[in-house]
């Protein structure tokens, strides 16, 4: 474990390096998060009641859905890794004494939680600062505050996780750019990114609440803006849980497969 905690750690204070990149960052996300409110602004105003979540929650999940951007954005990818299979330079990381998969996980895991270290705090402060109902408003209680922190780790373990496949998929492809695009915009519709679950029908919602996907940003999301039962936070708890271990598995397996079959042409 000390040699992942070494990759994670390296990771994470170069990430920590690009301060002006997260500033540029704040600022388009502060944009586009205002653009969001104001858009749903525009339909609260025709009907409000018929919103399964108040102005307040919706704007609050907008928020939190900005400031932790770099967890759970499935485009934020390692172009390094995509480089590194391309390339053939594969053929280093396998001469190593570690597990590739635990090494790219830890890797991805510390970037993204660099630039969300980055970027938070100055998009929650600021939007705690604004005025009801389109600032970010205080939990629930202890309890929500809690089960969000917790949720938002599983979350960002599961994309990652999902990511891991898409980089353990590329091995089988000769580019993978295609693959990219696919699982980005699986991810960014199925998980919430463009319009929170709640507001799809019924049947669908249910139905996408089942899939890996809603384990990413949906379940903290939720949570912390109250816009679910005890009942439904438990199973979504569950379900970040077992989609985790399951994609963790099928990763880990297809990545043993993969090192078994890789071919580096040239010398």
């Amino acid at each position: 474990m000390k040699k992942y905690a070494s990759f994670f750690r390296l990771r994470f204070v170069v990430g920590l390096q690009y301060r002006t990149a997260a500033l540029a960052g704040i600022v388009t996300q502060f944009a586009w998060g205002f653009i969001q409110i104001m858009i749903f602004c525009a339909f609260y105003r025709t009907d409000a009641a018929a919103f399964p979540m108040s102005l307040s929650a919706t704007a609050s999940y907008i928020w939190l859905q900005q400031a932790f951007l770099a967890f759970f954005a499935a485009w934020m990818m390692e172009n390094d890794i995509f480089d590194t299979i391309v390339s053939g330079n594969i053929a280093y990381e396998l001469c190593r004494p570690v597990s590739l998969y635990n090494m790219w996980f830890a890797k991805s895991t510390a970037t993204r939680l660099s630039r969300a270290v980055l970027r938070c705090f100055p998009i929650l402060i600021a939007a705690a600062f604004l005025p009801k109902p389109y600032g970010l408003a205080a939990p629930a209680d202890l309890l929500h505050f809690l089960l969000f922190v917790l949720t938002l780790g599983l979350g960002l373990a599961v994309t990652v996780a999902f990511c891991m496949l898409v980089y353990v998929l590329a091995f089988f492809t000769i580019a993978p750019q295609g693959l990219r695009m696919v699982f980005t915009s699986t991810v960014e519709f199925f998980a919430g990114f463009i319009i929170p679950l709640p507001f799809f029908p019924e049947k669908v919602q249910r139905l996408m609440e089942l899939l890996p996907f809603a384990s990413m940003q949906n379940v903290p999301m939720r949570i912390y803006s109250a816009s679910m039962t005890c009942a439904e936070m438990k199973r979504a708890v569950s379900l970040q849980v077992f989609w985790l271990a399951a994609v963790v598995a099928a990763g880990k397996l297809l990545c043993r497969r993969a090192e078994k079959k890789i071919t580096v042409q040239g010398g």
